[in-house]
């Protein structure tokens, strides 16, 4: 690999609420930081900003917003930190990111009319604002039943922690899997299905196997866009 096109890779944690990726992804990166690998680590949304400040009341319910507005605000949120990350693996420091555009899609367009239960926003819709972003080279979904994930602790403390909810949000991301394929062609996103319902270890395991291999040989040629052929 020449030395002008080597980078360090882009990789996202994704996953139903209480699938623990949040608890995996912090693993991850202390592992990596204890492997000597320094890493950056990102959380959408990111409610330090001040976008992500509205995206925080809202999800804690303390204050009311249009679906649509929503959605855009979590989008902005992303694209605030668009340049940063693209620097970031350029300069050979990988990236990890727990959630990113794919939950934005999924969440939004989970959401139902409530008095026919019909979608309330497109889902091509919902992936417009996002088209264009820095694409991850890979991407861990969490995945655990809805019952699974009520039966952890905490569940419910969030807005959109409510089974019925995730019920809908799972079929989406599934949707978002299918649709980037499985990602082993040179160039595209590789979309990679975790059984987050298994011991903690276990899953930690997989993902150390999975995300290690990719930061030790990093990538050849620059960042690709999300949807964009």
């Amino acid at each position: 690999m020449s030395n002008s096109t080597w980078r360090a890779p882009f990789i996202v944690i994704e996953g139903l609420d209480r699938s623990g990726k949040t608890t995996q992804t912090a693993n991850l990166y202390s592992r990596l930081q204890d492997e000597g690998i320094q890493t950056s680590l990102h959380k959408f949304p990111d409610r330090t900003t001040a976008i992500g400040q509205m995206i925080n009341a809202y999800l804690c319910s303390t204050s009311e917003l249009d679906d649509r507005a929503v959605h855009l605000l979590f989008s902005a949120n992303r694209w605030e930190l668009a340049s940063t990350i693209e620097k970031t693996v350029s300069a050979r420091t990988p990236v990890i990111c727990d959630r990113y555009a794919f939950s934005g899609i999924a969440f939004s367009a989970a959401k139902v009319h409530s008095g026919n239960g019909q979608p309330l926003l497109p889902f091509e819709w919902c992936r417009a604002p996002d088209v264009g972003l820095p694409a991850p080279d890979l991407v861990l979904f969490f995945d655990i039943t809805p019952e699974q994930a009520k039966a952890r602790g905490g569940y419910g403390d969030e807005r959109y922690e409510k089974e019925e909810m995730q019920v809908r949000v799972r079929e989406m991301y599934r949707r978002i899997g299918e649709e980037m394929g499985a990602g082993d062609a040179p160039g595209k996103t590789k979309w990679v299905v975790i059984d987050a319902g298994r011991e903690r270890e276990v899953v930690q395991e997989e993902v150390w196997n999975l995300v290690s291999p990719l930061v030790k040989r990093g990538i050849e040629g620059p960042l690709r866009r999300l949807w964009v052929e």
